[in-house]
């Protein structure tokens, strides 16, 4: 959650898009007078008109020459256009860290990886933190070094099914707009590169997976059958949401495991249940944004199975995703008060998920 609140914070200080236009006039200038601001061509900064706010994405840059040059302007800027984004590397609407702070070759891998997009991760951690804390010992916290590694397992293993989901896709993901420019699919790796990498994090995985007990090694290692499934269901069937339901909330399953060494089906089950409808919820909404393009090249979802009851099927699992929560709550004998607390997790969860700056418009949160 730490994570998506800074990538939200870090996307307002970019550099400025080449739809951008700088406000009339600069914000701060302490060298710079007022006269000169006021002497700039009018034409080339309009004042900007109310009913567009809403379509304005605000952004800051600060440029620096010398001491005596020293200024910051404000920025306002459309959302791009598709020659915009065609023209960024990757497809990004605006640069992120990995752009920014890590070396040229390294950055197709970090995004195959979505590092760039670090929602997944979280979405995929959650379900394991709600599962060790609530296999924790009465009036403890929960094992913090289980969580750290639950953490990187997380990070890694997402990364692991975004790199298998696009090696599969990568003759899909040429003709959906929001795909096209992954670095598989428009070239930037070559396949080989990509099962290189694949291995490379499958093999970090493995080293996290030995650390637990043998219980809970075996419980990870099948995992691996839905991740590498996944991919193909939206081929086959309308509910490849399901499918990735059951993938990304595994951890539900493996946490309690990790710390108990063995599972409690009428804890861990409606745990479990709970994090599928979750996953319904958020990336049936999500589907929709590839519904055109999916008609098109011939893929399934449950934004298409659903159309327009889509609102009624997930306030349905909104619900069914709060009653599992309560149930295995109230099955592993914790007070409503923290029932509620986890339910709360659940809710703030899913309001940065549906309110993140590259949200239902940007990209797909999982894979």
């Amino acid at each position: 959650m730490a994570s998506a609140l800074i990538s939200r914070s870090s996307r307002r200080f970019l550099k400025p898009c080449s739809s951008s236009v700088s406000l009339y006039p600069a914000i701060f200038n302490p060298v710079i007078s007022s006269q000169q601001s006021a002497s700039q061509n009018p034409s080339q900064n309009p004042p900007f008109k109310l009913p567009q706010l809403q379509s304005f994405n605000f952004e800051f840059r600060k440029t620096t020459g010398s001491l005596s040059s020293f200024h910051l302007v404000a920025h306002v800027s459309t959302w791009p256009s598709k020659e915009n984004k065609n023209h960024q590397s990757g497809g990004n609407v605006s640069s992120s860290w990995v752009e920014l702070y890590l070396p040229r070759k390294v950055q197709p891998y970090a995004r195959l990886a979505r590092l760039d997009k670090p929602i997944g991760t979280w979405l995929l951690l959650w379900p394991c933190m709600w599962s060790i804390t609530l296999a924790a010992t009465p009036g403890h916290l929960p094992d913090f070094k289980m969580l750290a590694l639950f953490g990187c397992g997380a990070l890694l293993l997402r990364g692991a099914g975004c790199t298998i989901n696009d090696l599969l896709d990568r003759d899909i993901d040429t003709m959906v707009e929001r795909t096209k420019l992954r670095p598989v699919a428009s070239g930037l790796l070559t396949p080989f590169q990509g099962l290189c990498f694949l291995g490379f994090q499958l093999l970090l995985g493995l080293g996290i997976l030995l650390q637990l007990n043998n219980y809970s090694r075996v419980l990870g290692a099948s995992s691996l059958l839905l991740v590498f499934s996944y991919p193909l269901m939206k081929r086959f069937t309308f509910w490849p949401q399901a499918f990735l339901g059951l993938t990304f909330n595994w951890g539900a399953l493996l946490g309690w495991a990790a710390i108990k060494g063995s599972l409690d089906p009428s804890i861990v089950l409606p745990l479990y249940a709970s994090g599928v409808f979750w996953t319904l919820v958020y990336d049936t909404i999500y589907a929709h944004q590839d519904k055109e393009d999916d008609l098109k090249v011939g893929v399934k979802s449950t934004a298409l199975r659903f159309g327009d009851s889509t609102k009624e099927w997930i306030t349905g699992f909104g619900i069914a995703c709060l009653g599992g929560l309560a149930v295995s709550g109230f099955n592993a004998e914790i007070d409503l008060f923290q029932i509620s607390g986890l339910e709360l997790s659940y809710l703030v969860e899913f309001w940065l998920e549906d309110f993140h700056p590259s949200g239902p418009s940007g990209y797909h949160p999982a894979y």
